[in-house]
Parts: C-alpha cells; sequence; structure tokens
C-alpha cells in the first residue's frame, strides 16, 4: 500500500471512531498526538479506537489526543482534515424528530459535560502552560532540524572535512536561532489574540544590530539580548496595547493608528526595559542550571530524572520548554535534556520487567512487545498508558530507573563533562543526532549512552524485584486472553489497558 494510502486509510478508520465528521469540532497534532476537539464525548469508541493498529494510545485533556507517534501524525493528520471536511459538506441537515433527546436535555449534557471538563483540566495555571506549549512546540521541527545539521556541521569540521561545505552548513544551522525571537513574538501574538504579525514585528527589536548602539540601564544594549523571554513579553505587550486601540481608536484611523501606536509603545518599553530584565533573567537561568549541576551533579541527576514523569503527568514539564530553549539560545544546548530523557529509559527497563514478571499474560506482553520499539526512540506513551501506569507500582520503580540514569548523567556534569542537546522534543536513541557537550562528540555520546543504560538496568531491576506484590502477580499473572469474538470486535491491543485499571485519560503526558 502506497504511503498516502495508508495515512489515509489511518484517517478513515479514525474518524467513525470520534463520532464522524460531525462531532469534530477542531483538529490540531503536536509532535506525537492528533489533538481532536469533540462536541460529544460519549461519541468515541476508546476501545476500538486504540486497536487502530496505528494508534499508539489515546489521552484526554482539554481535547482528545490521539497518540500516532513522530512523523505519522503529520501525514494522517491532512489526511484526518481532508475527511472531516468532506463528510461535514455533504452531511444532510440535522432532523429534530430523529433526536431522541429534547433540547433541554442535550442543553444540560452539554453544560455537564463541559463543566467536568472545565473542573479537571481548566486551572489557570495549566491554561497558562498550556499556552506557553502552544508558542514553543510548532518551533521544535525547525529546532530538531537545525539542530542536527549543527551537529553534522561540529563534526565535519572537528575532522577538518569538506572545509568548503562547513560554512554554509554553519549559516543553517544558525539562521534560524539568529531569528528565533522573531518567531516566537509571531505565535505570542497569535496566541494570546493579537495581530501575530505585529508580534513578530516586536520581538524583531531584540535581534536587530542597531540596538547596540542603544544604551539603558547605564548600558549597552547587545542584540539578541533578553532572547526569546525577551520576544515573549514583547509580544504580550503588544497584544495588550493593540486591544487597547481597538477599542479606543475610532474605525476610520484604526487601520494606520492601531499598528503603529502598538509598535511604536511597546517597542519602546521592549527596549528600554524589558531587554534588559529579560537578559538578566536568561543569564540567571544559564548561570543556575550550571550551577546546579556543577555543584549538585549525581543528586540534582536523581531529583531531575526521577520526578520529570511525574511532572508530564501533571502537565507542568510544559513550563520546561522556555528554560530549554534559552538556553540552547545561550549555549547552544541544553544540559537539563539528556537528564530528563533518563525518565524514559526508566519506563523501557520497566516495561521489559513486566514481560518477564507476567508469563501468562498475553495481552500485556504483546502490548509490550509492540511498545518498546517506540519507548527506545522516546515515545513514551504506549507505555506509560498501557503499562506501567495501570498497574500502579512499576510507574514508581520506572522513575527509579529514570532516577539513577539522570544521576549518572548529573556525575559527569559535576566532574566537567556537560551533555546537552542541540534541540527539543526528541528523547531516547532519537537524541543521539542531537547531542554536543564541551568535551568532544565521542565522550557526549558516551556518557549518554551510559546514562541510558544505567536507566535501562535500573528501571528493570528495580520492577522486577519490587515492581509487584503478591496480590498484584496473583491477579494480572494470568492469561487475560478474550474470546475470539472479543478479539475481532476490539483489536490485540486493547485489553492491555481495559484490565489493567483505569483508562489512561487523566492527565496530558509528554509531546510533546
Amino acid at each position: 500500500m502506497a504511503t498516502e494510502d495508508k495515512n489515509r486509510a489511518t484517517a478513515a478508520a479514525i474518524l467513525p471512531l470520534v463520532g464522524g465528521a460531525a462531532n469534530v469540532s477542531s483538529i490540531a497534532h503536536c509532535m506525537t498526538r492528533l489533538r481532536l476537539g469533540l462536541r460529544d464525548r460519549s461519541l468515541v469508541q476508546d476501545e476500538a479506537l486504540k486497536a487502530v493498529p496505528a494508534v499508539m494510545g489515546v489521552v484526554e485533556d482539554d481535547t482528545y489526543q490521539i497518540v500516532l507517534g513522530p512523523g505519522t501524525v503529520a501525514r494522517v493528520t491532512p489526511e484526518f482534515e481532508k475527511l472531516v471536511r468532506e463528510g461535514q459538506e455533504s452531511a444532510p441537515a440535522p432532523d429534530p424528530a430523529a433526536t431522541p433527546l429534547t433540547a433541554e436535555e442535550l442543553a444540560a449534557q452539554g453544560a455537564e459535560m463541559k463543566a467536568a471538563r472545565k473542573a479537571k483540566n481548566a486551572t489557570p495555571f495549566k491554561l497558562f502552560l498550556r499556552r506557553i506549549a502552544n508558542i514553543f512546540v510548532p518551533l521544535i521541527p525547525a529546532l530538531i532540524g537545525c539542530g542536527i545539521i549543527a551537529g553534522l556541521n561540529g563534526l565535519l569540521v572537528n575532522l577538518e572535512w569538506l572545509p568548503s561545505v562547513t560554512p554554509a552548513l554553519a549559516a543553517m544551522a544558525s539562521g534560524f536561532m539568529a531569528l528565533i525571537a522573531v518567531f516566537v513574538g509571531y505565535n505570542t501574538a497569535k496566541e494570546f489574540g493579537g495581530t501575530p504579525i505585529l508580534g513578530g514585528a516586536v520581538a524583531a527589536i531584540i535581534v536587530f544590530p542597531g540596538v547596540a548602539n542603544i544604551e539603558a540601564f547605564g548600558q549597552k544594549l547587545s542584540p539578541g539580548q533578553g532572547g526569546v523571554l525577551g520576544a515573549l513579553g514583547a509580544a504580550v505587550l503588544a497584544v495588550y496595547v493593540e486591544k487597547w486601540c481597538r477599542r479606543w481608536v475610532p474605525e476610520a484611523l484604526d487601520v494606520l493608528v492601531t499598528p503603529t501606536l502598538t509598535v511604536l509603545v511597546s517597542g519602546l518599553v521592549t527596549i528600554f526595559g524589558l531587554m534588559y530584565v529579560a537578559g538578566e533573567v536568561s543569564t540567571a537561568i544559564g548561570t543556575f542550571a550550571d550551577w546546579l549541576l556543577s555543584n549538585g551533579g549525581a543528586g540534582a541527576g536523581l531529583v531531575l530524572g526521577g520526578f520529570f514523569l511525574p511532572l508530564v503527568m501533571l502537565g507542568l514539564h510544559q513550563a520546561l520548554i522556555p528554560i530549554h530553549t534559552t538556553l540552547i539560545e545561550q549555549q547552544g544546548y541544553t544540559v537539563l535534556l539528556p537528564i530528563l530523557a533518563m525518565a524514559g529509559a526508566g519506563q523501557v527497563g520497566a516495561a521489559i520487567a513486566v514481560f518477564f514478571r507476567l508469563p501468562r499474560n498475553e495481552s500485556i506482553r504483546r502490548t509490550i512487545k509492540s511498545a518498546l520499539p517506540a519507548g527506545f526512540l522516546g515515545v513514551g506513551e504506549p507505555l506509560i498508558y498501557g503499562v506501567s501506569l495501570p498497574l500502579g507500582r512499576p510507574f514508581i520503580t520506572a522513575c527509579v530507573g529514570g532516577a539513577f540514569g539522570g544521576a549518572f548523567v548529573g556525575f559527569f556534569n559535576q566532574l566537567g563533562d556537560a551533555v546537552g542537546s542541540t534541540a527539543i522534543g526528541p528523547s531516547g536513541w532519537a537524541l543521539f543526532p542531537l547531542l554536543d557537550g564541551n568535551h568532544g562528540l565521542g565522550a557526549t555520546i558516551a556518557i549518554y549512552a551510559g546514562g541510558l543504560v544505567v536507566g535501562y538496568l535500573a528501571g528493570f531491576v528495580a520492577t522486577y524485584f519490587f515492581g509487584f506484590s503478591k496480590d498484584l502477580l496473583a491477579e494480572f499473572n494470568v492469561s487475560q486472553e478474550p474470546a475470539a469474538s472479543t478479539v475481532a470486535a476490539t483489536g490485540p491491543a486493547a485489553p492491555a489497558v481495559g484490565t489493567t485499571g483505569p483508562d489512561a485519560t487523566a492527565k496530558e503526558p509528554a509531546g510533546v
């Protein structure tokens, strides 16, 4: 089957299981997930959806999220959008007589669902973090592409190969990072309800070389001072100035006055305030990260690697995105991501231990076998939501594995061997092409690989010996193969989640 046909077939298989085109109100995707806004959550067939071959799992947050994995989601989403558009255009007008519920009942049902969803997911802090993620997540593909080119260029420079090509590669790798503030400003204005191009215009002031001739707080400004944090603050300010202008400027003058005042007011505040303040904050972040790993070392790595999975479960990992980006902008790489990636290694080790501890549970073992390749590449949702989290204790022992892996990488950071990533997004083995450090690529790769091995082993040992109580083994180390008719109806992967505990729809994982 051609790739395009395969992607369309996946989209066609998903659509009826989420209630059809009429039930889809919005469509978006991140690095690994198709994110759907649904009008009626009760129409979704969760178990049948999990049984679709390309579906790795489902997560419910403010949107219904279908985990398809990196690469696949970017190809399936356009096909899904086409099918939804075709279905909505060809759908007949609704027949009120065919609806069994009254208008009052429908309104009450919708209000109840909306209230429950808001109570669970729409806390102000989570909404703020989600906005931050919406600003930075679209930048990840460019960060990855430029990061890999930067790594390739560094390798060629060290080997003294292709000296006529390496300057061109350096330009490709550095061009995006030189202007990342503009993209952050554009996305910020878009996310906060302003005109995106005005947000980009104000943020562009930060990277304009001419600011070197301006003095603020008794110091000459530097192009790029304040970085992405300054760009974010400048764009938010621009949105508020623009909204104020829209309220008070007469319509006849709006097209001239509003953009002028927006750029002028927010631009002056950016130059004579935000750039300096954001620059100090950015410097403090870099200094603190270096201090933490230089002095905390193994202890800091233990805490970061051990608690990252719980942060992911609570959605709090999104707060790290601007910090990663700031470190990449300042130092060329983030030293935090390789340590946090050890959480995925602990998850893989825990899943392998579960596989051996439950030899009779064909359902969970089949889920592990299908999800492990993605887990090694850093896509952890299928293992988290299909294996460790429903079982309970193995999720904790997976965190132990991540803690030991993080401690290993943190220890070498304390010895002076910085291990960093030139981009955010990938994890596991997929992070190898993005690694960078201060003592050569070979040493950096060796330390990161050692951390992964430690994470695998610690996660395996902790789970194998401490991940199961006698009651848990008695409950799950039995054959849970459904009858043939059930397999045909629900597919082979569904029982792993359905029989191991609550479904994985309460929290938002990484994806980020």
